[in-house]
């Protein structure tokens, strides 16, 4: 008999299947057995009655063996029905069970509020909890999204290196590798340069990966090891063509997810962003003026939450656009805005009172970008197989990069970014905590 899976169940009603999956939960109620199967399309409720063959093999199955059960699909009586619950009309009447797997009893309790750092020390098994679950079901729908839209809107994707040479930016904050003979590598901390290439070729791509940063945090939303999803396009008129393509990319996103993950939104008690007809739109200085702070190079955590807090009241949104950074806080690349010197054609993305990306107007000029290069104190012949591609000629462009782990985190309303992290790694922990002495930094002190 072939495998049923389990949310295909309501159309096998009255037949006898077969299915494979985890025990979920064991209740034994006076002489009958019940048993929650669970699969990866779901959960159904099985029950092993008095007298049924199968009780001889059910009393010793216990939480998270694996099984395979056969059994015949009942509807439920009416007042026995389940409204609103996968499966909650119907139920598995059990023939016979097969242990494929036994297991030993779990370190704590399934539905058990553990804190963060038991949920990761044991990863390989809070993962199979419903919440942590959906969590990585909304960020698969994330992925998806972003793909699917830039396919449709004419990207391409490509693999960018992890591995990366002296052209790193700047070389700060980098994971230096001690391999190549006589030369530096580092780990690579954005895809940007191999981003600004492909431009020479495909006009329009975009890269999604880890990439590493060996920054000395340990916040609620620092990593050393992110996911990032970025995108370049070419042929622009300036920035804002980028806002209004990233923005399209978060609709489109948004609307996948209340599509197609609104039991894992469920699950986590979250609920989807408001979006109002096009999202705001603040220069820096415009909006150190709204919260009454001096002007400074960049916002403060604080700053981002507040001005959040005022796109929603204000304008009815989760996302605010904050643009015109000062050339001083923006890479070489960054293209100065001509109309407002000392200020670049950047921005960052906040949602819901984080930055989740950060984008600009690139320079495509060779000589201009030498300059910049130059005027950041770096060697433009660290850069050479970089600037190849501007040498021979770049169309104006400029492109995004986005943390996927942040974007998870807030689309849920999650407390820390490494719940949004399958298996988070930062100066405390790879897998499990390095050192049980280095406390975590507060939040105001990032």
């Amino acid at each position: 008999m072939e495998r049923t899976l389990i949310g295909d169940l309501g159309g096998h009603i009255g037949e006898t299947i077969l299915i494979s999956g985890w025990v979920d939960v064991r209740r034994d109620q006076g002489k009958m057995v019940f048993f929650d199967f669970r699969d990866r399309s779901g959960l159904v409720q099985g029950v092993v009655l008095p007298a049924s063959a199968a009780m001889e093999m059910a009393k010793d199955v216990r939480n998270e063996y694996v099984v395979r059960v056969e059994g015949v699909v009942n509807k439920r009586p009416e007042k026995n029905v389940q409204a609103g619950k996968q499966n909650g009309g119907l139920e598995l009447e059990i023939k016979g069970i097969e242990v494929l797997s036994v297991a030993e009893p779990l370190p704590f309790d399934t539905d058990a509020d553990i804190n963060l750092d038991t949920m990761l020390d044991y990863r390989p098994l809070t993962i199979r909890r419903e919440r942590e679950k959906a969590i990585f079901k909304v960020q698969h729908e994330i992925i998806s999204g972003f793909r699917e839209y830039l396919d449709k809107n004419g990207f391409t994707e490509f693999q960018a290196p992890k591995l990366v040479g002296d052209d790193a930016e700047g070389g700060a904050g980098v994971f230096k590798v001690e391999y190549f003979k006589d030369r530096s590598a580092y780990l690579a901390t954005s895809p940007q340069l191999y981003k600004q290439m492909m431009v020479g070729a495909f006009e329009r791509v975009y890269a999604t990966g880890p990439q590493f940063r060996a920054e000395k945090h340990a916040t609620t939303r620092h990593l050393n090891e992110i996911s990032m999803l970025d995108f370049e396009m070419g042929f622009i008129e300036d920035h804002t063509e980028v806002m209004r393509m990233i923005e399209g990319a978060l609709r489109h996103i948004t609307d996948r997810l209340a599509r197609r993950a609104g039991d894992a939104f469920a699950a986590t008690g979250a609920s989807l962003p408001l979006l109002p007809e096009s999202f705001p739109v603040l220069k820096l200085r415009e909006a150190q003026k709204i919260l009454g702070i001096s002007p400074e190079p960049d916002l403060e955590p604080e700053h981002e939450r507040r001005i959040c807090e005022w796109a929603q009241k204000e304008r009815g949104s989760d996302f605010i656009f904050i643009t015109h950074y000062p050339v001083s806080k923006r890479p070489f690349y960054t293209m100065e805005d001509p109309e407002d010197p000392g200020f670049t054609k950047s921005f960052d993305l906040l949602f819901r009172g984080v930055e989740i990306l950060s984008g600009s107007q690139r320079v495509h000029e060779y000589g201009v970008l030498t300059e910049k290069i130059r005027a950041k104190g770096l060697n433009p012949e660290k850069f050479s197989f970089y600037l190849m591609a501007f040498k021979y000629g770049m169309p104006p462009h400029g492109g995004i990069g986005m943390g996927l782990e942040r974007l998870t985190q807030k689309y849920l309303g999650l407390d820390n970014v490494k719940e949004a992290t399958l298996f988070p790694r930062d100066m405390n922990r790879i897998d499990v905590l390095l050192s049980s002495s280095i406390p975590d930094e507060s939040d105001s002190d990032i």
